[in-house]
């Protein structure tokens, strides 16, 4: 997966939202699921760059079925 983000802007974005940086890691790569309130918080805050769905990937459909319905 395309996480869209290099290790050091991935180490600088953790900082600055107070998560740990292997935690958004795991998540960009599909290895663990993150709150729905961070992820909306962390798309916020890198303007999309980061999206939800990349962070949540395998329930954002049933947390924003809005989301998969934009997509249809």
């Amino acid at each position: 997966m395309n996480t869209q983000i290099t290790p050091d802007e991935r180490r600088l974005l953790a900082e600055k939202v107070g998560i740990n940086e292997q935690y958004l890691y795991q998540c960009l790569t599909g290895r663990r699921e993150m709150s729905a309130t961070e992820a909306v918080r962390i798309e916020q805050e890198t303007g999309g760059r980061l999206s939800r769905k990349m962070l949540c990937q395998d329930s954002w459909g049933a947390i924003w079925p809005e989301l998969v319905e934009a997509q249809a």
